[in-house]
C-alpha cells in the first residue's frame, strides 16, 4: 500500500494523508521490530529438521505413554554398520542412565526381525482370540514394513499436533504485539481502497462508451445549494442499447427552489428524475464522479425517501396510514441540511385526502428548510404554490414539469406551472379511452 501510494501524480489531499500515514508507520521502530520478529519465527519454523520423542515403558515393556522431549534443527543419522555391530554386542550402553538426552543424533530403526509369516498359534489367535488364551493374543504384535508399529501413528498425531500449538502460539504471541498496526488499522482500509478501484474502473470503462461523468464540488450554500447541469439518471443509462437515447437536465436548489412538486404524465420520467437526483448525492458524497457535466453542491446529512411500500407491510395500518407515520417518522429526524425524495407520496386515498395532507407537508417542509423533490400526480398542489408561498419564510416552493412535445414525452425538465388536463388527454389516447375512440370502436 505504501508503494502503491507512492506515485507522484496522486494530488488527493485524502490519499495525500494516508500516504504520509504508511510512511510514517513504515519507517516507526515498531515496523522494523515486527519484521525482525517475523523473520526470526519464520527461521525458527522453517529450520526444524527432526524431533526426539520419549517413550515410558511399564515393567512389562509396554508402551504406556510417549512425550516430546525435543525439536532439533537436524535430522538423526543411521548408525554405521559398525556402530550398530558394537551397540549390539556391549549390553551395558543398551540402558542408559536417567532421562536426560545426551545428544546423540544417530538413531537405529526398528527392524523386521523375521519373516512376514506368522506362525500357526500367531494366526489363529489374531483371526479368533478365543481359540488360545486372551493374554497370548494381547501379547502379540504385527510389525509391519518400515520403521514403526502400527499404532504408533496416534502417538505421533498427538506431538505433531502440540508442536503445532506451540508454533501457533508463538506466532500468536509475536503478532500480538502488532495487532493495532498490522491488523486494525490497515485492514480496515481494504473495503475503501476497494470501492474507489472498483468505481474507478466502473466509470472509466462507460467514459469510454461516451457516457459524461464529472468531478463534483462544494459550495458553502449561500446562493444555491445544488446547481447541476446535464444530470441523468446512471440505473436508466446502463441499460440503455443507444446511448443517443440518454435525456439530460439541468436542476437547481437555491431559496427560490427549495421544495419543487413535480408533476408530469405517467411514465414521463418523474421516478426516473427524483432517483437521478438521489444518486447524484449518495455518488458525489461518496468521493466518486457523479452522471453530469457539471455538479455543485452542499452536502446533506441524510438523504431520506419516501417511495410506496409494499402492500404486505401496510395490513395493520392501511396504505395511506402507513405512509403517514413514515413521513412523520422522516419530518422528525430530517434537517435544513437533509435531501428528501417523495415518490407518489400520499396517493392511495382519494384527491382531495391526499391533497390536504400533502399541502401540509409541503407547508411543514418549507418551515425546516429540507431540500425536497415531491413526485405526484396531484397538479392541484404544484398549481397552488404560490398560496403555499405565501406562508412560508425565506425558501420557497416551485412547479416543476415533466414537459410533453405535442403529447410525446420529452422527459426534459421545465420550471413552469402544470399543464394539467393535456395529461389526462394524453392517457385517455394512449389507451383508447376517449369519446370518439370509444363509439368509433363500438
Amino acid at each position: 500500500m505504501r508503494k502503491c501510494l507512492s506515485d507522484a501524480r496522486i494530488k488527493s489531499e485524502g490519499l495525500l494523508n494516508v500516504r504520509k500515514y504508511f510512511d510514517d508507520l513504515y519507517e516507526a521502530s515498531c515496523f522494523s521490530e515486527m519484521k525482525k520478529d517475523i523473520a526470526e519465527l519464520k527461521a525458527k519454523t522453517s529450520n526444524i529438521q527432526s524431533v526426539t520423542l520419549g517413550i515410558n515403558v511399564n515393567e512389562r515393556f509396554e508402551a504406556v505413554s510417549m512425550g516430546l522431549v525435543s525439536v532439533n534443527n537436524k535430522q538423526f543419522k543411521k548408525s554405521n554398520i559398525v556402530s550398530n555391530f558394537a551397540d549390539a554386542i556391549s549390553s551395558k550402553n543398551k540402558l542408559h542412565e536417567g532421562t536426560e538426552w545426551d545428544g546423540d543424533m544417530h538413531y537405529r530403526p526398528v527392524e523386521k526381525h523375521r519373516s512376514g509369516k506368522a506362525s500357526a498359534l500367531e494366526t489363529a489367535a489374531l483371526r479368533n482370540p478365543y481359540f488360545v488364551s486372551r493374554n497370548i493374543g494381547a501379547t502379540i504384535a504385527n510389525i509391519p514394513d518400515g520403521d514403526g508399529a502400527a499404532n504408533s501413528t496416534f502417538h505421533f498425531d498427538t506431538v505433531l499436533n502440540k508442536m503445532l500449538d506451540y508454533l501457533i502460539k508463538k506466532l500468536g504471541d509475536t503478532l500480538t504485539k502488532y495487532a493495532n498496526i498490522a491488523i486494525v488499522n490497515i485492514s480496515n482500509l481494504m473495503p475503501e481502497f476497494m470501492y474507489y478501484i472498483r468505481f474507478a474502473e466502473f466509470i472509466s470503462k462507460n467514459m469510454e462508451k461516451g457516457f459524461k461523468f464529472c468531478e463534483a464540488r462544494l459550495t458553502d450554500g449561500a446562493n444555491f445549494s445544488m446547481d447541476a447541469k446535464d444530470i441523468y439518471n446512471l440505473k436508466l443509462a446502463l441499460n440503455l442499447n443507444n446511448i443517443g437515447e440518454l435525456v439530460c437536465n439541468d436542476l437547481k436548489f437555491d431559496t427560490e427552489h427549495t421544495v419543487y412538486i413535480l408533476t408530469g404524465a405517467n411514465r414521463g420520467g418523474k421516478t426516473t428524475v427524483t432517483q437521478a437526483v438521489g444518486l447524484m448525492f449518495a455518488l458525489a458524497q461518496g468521493g466518486i464522479f457523479v452522471p453530469a457535466s457539471s455538479f455543485e453542491y452542499k452536502p446533506v446529512d441524510c438523504i431520506y425517501t419516501h417511495f410506496p411500500a409494499d402492500e404486505d407491510k401496510t395490513m395493520d395500518l392501511g396504505r395511506l396510514g402507513e405512509e403517514c407515520v413514515r413521513f412523520k417518522t422522516i419530518y422528525s429526524e430530517c434537517t435544513e441540511d437533509s435531501l428528501l425524495l417523495l415518490n407518489e407520496t400520499f396517493s392511495t386515498t382519494s384527491f382531495e385526502e391526499g391533497y390536504y395532507i400533502a399541502k401540509d407537508s409541503v407547508r411543514a417542509l418549507l418551515k425546516k428548510g429540507v431540500r425536497t423533490i415531491f413526485n405526484t400526480h396531484m397538479h392541484k398542489l404544484a398549481s397552488d404554490v404560490d398560496e403555499i408561498n405565501t406562508e412560508s419564510g425565506e425558501v420557497k416552493a416551485s412547479s416543476l414539469i415533466m414537459k410533453s412535445d405535442n403529447g410525446k414525452r420529452s422527459f426534459k425538465l421545465d420550471t413552469a406551472p402544470p399543464e394539467g388536463m393535456s395529461y389526462a388527454k394524453d392517457i385517455a389516447e394512449k389507451y383508447g379511452v376517449t369519446y370518439e375512440m370509444l363509439t368509433n370502436t363500438q
